[in-house]
């Protein structure tokens, strides 16, 4: 039986962390007297070394954002940092971090944690040099966006290799069968989660949507520095800056925040306080989904590999899809986003036979996507409203569309909805650079 759940907690409290030669990390928490800790395993191999200052320099940020997994079971307003305190900056951050990281935990479970206080010593930075001698490390999901990342950046052929985090003992075969593709090496983490959250049910904690992203930052910018990766190239769309409508912790409901700017920003800033010489930044930022599509059409070899459903993904190995559902947001995003450039014949093998575009009654879903009123946006991984309504326009016009009624059904929704205000973006739009990036001079993708 489940435990009532749990008022929030009182004071949650950052202990210690400890990084070993072999590359262990381990990162212990407190809430109101209740420990939980953390391990991250790293695949050491050859060349590799976590002893320098600079790993524990990485270690260090790895514990700071690790940490949210467990503050949430119980939510208290105080946060204490940890023993050698905290800049300015990372104070601030760290209640960002919460604040909008949390903000769709919150919605959905009614805890408004916006009164979080951190307390802390203060802490003056003293950032380690890496010692950099290989090419980028590319977090890898086996989706769309990271292998067009892994495609376009030449880097990776200079010592470059991929990175995959598992919080399971058994691998996820999309991101094995596309990293195989790929031929690059695979550093690799395993997240030992404290066996605690993953009853939080049972134990009546308070459970909820964490920004995992912005721990798997933390954790392949470590990996990199131990393995000397000059930096760490994400997959992050520009579209994943867009927020919902929804508010909770007095901040807009972002699912993809840690996917956006404003943490690529601020994450930036706070590495800068402890490690040098490795840069992070997203190569996908200044880009829009559609753009990714386009250049996803063209890799062929992975159109049966990679899988974006996240039923694919659950932490129960016992419990993953074989295959795509067809039916969830992310599934019909995919197939929106590539229908403009895909045959619906090679979509339908994609998605195995169950290509959601041909399924009529998925049309809430899809008017979800394209800014329905009345409908929030999903909280999903899905683009913005603008590019689906584009993808749409852009997808009917296809003479291989002709017998999609589902399409033809959102194409005079989307007119419908720009008559009332909801701009179509522009092609050229879409497929060109727009808004503020960090990518560096020598990244011209």
């Amino acid at each position: 039986m489940s435990a009532e759940p749990k008022q929030r907690g009182q004071v949650f409290s950052y202990e210690r962390f400890e990084l070993t030669a072999d590359g262990e990390l381990t990162c212990t928490y407190s809430l109101d007297g209740e420990t939980f800790a953390e391990r991250f395993v790293f695949e050491a191999g050859e060349g590799a070394d976590f002893t320098t200052p600079a790993a524990h320099g990485a270690a260090r940020v790895v514990f700071l954002l690790a940490g949210i997994s467990y503050y949430k079971t119980g939510a208290p307003p105080l946060v204490v940092g940890p023993a050698d305190g905290l800049s300015p900056r990372e104070a601030d951050f760290l209640r960002d971090f919460h604040l909008h990281g949390l903000a769709e935990f919150s919605y959905r479970t009614g805890v408004d944690i916006s009164d979080l206080r951190i307390d802390s010593t203060p802490r003056t930075p003293a950032p380690a040099a890496a010692d950099v001698r290989r090419g980028p490390l590319v977090p890898f999901g086996g989706g769309i966006d990271s292998i067009v990342v892994v495609d376009g950046t030449p880097a990776t052929r200079d010592g470059g290799a991929l990175f995959v985090a598992n919080t399971s003992d058994v691998p996820f075969e999309p991101i094995e069968d596309s990293a195989a593709i790929t031929g690059l090496p695979v550093r690799r983490v395993r997240r030992h989660l404290d066996p605690k959250v993953l009853e939080s049910k049972a134990r009546g904690y308070l459970n909820g949507h964490v920004p995992v992203t912005g721990v798997l930052s933390a954790t392949a910018v470590l990996c990199a520095v131990a393995h000397g990766h000059d930096r760490v190239v994400m997959s992050n769309e520009h579209s994943a800056s867009e927020p919902t409508g929804l508010v909770a912790n007095g901040v807009p409901v972002n699912h993809q925040w840690s996917k956006g700017l404003d943490f690529e920003r601020a994450f930036r800033e706070v590495l800068a306080e402890n490690v040098t010489g490795v840069d992070y930044y997203s190569a996908l930022r200044p880009y829009s989904e559609l753009w990714v599509a386009e250049r996803f059409a063209e890799l062929t070899d992975y159109h049966l590999a990679f899988r974006s459903c996240n039923k694919a993904f659950f932490v129960d190995a016992g419990a993953r899809h074989a295959t795509w559902c067809g039916r969830c947001d992310k599934c019909c995003f995919i197939d929106l986003i590539l229908s403009p450039y895909l045959p619906p014949a090679e979509l339908d093998a994609i998605f195995r036979g169950s290509e959601p575009l041909r399924d009529e009654s998925l049309a809430p879903v899809f008017e979800s996507l394209l800014g329905e009123p009345g409908l929030d946006k999903p909280l999903e991984c899905v683009g913005d409203e603008g590019e689906c309504r584009t993808a749409v326009r852009l997808a009917v016009t296809r003479p291989d569309r002709a017998g999609t009624p589902l399409l033809v059904r959102l194409a005079e929704r989307v007119a419908t909805l720009e008559q009332a205000g909801k701009p179509v973006p522009t092609t050229d739009a879409l497929l060109h650079r727009q808004g503020p990036h960090f990518l560096p001079a020598d990244d011209t993708r």
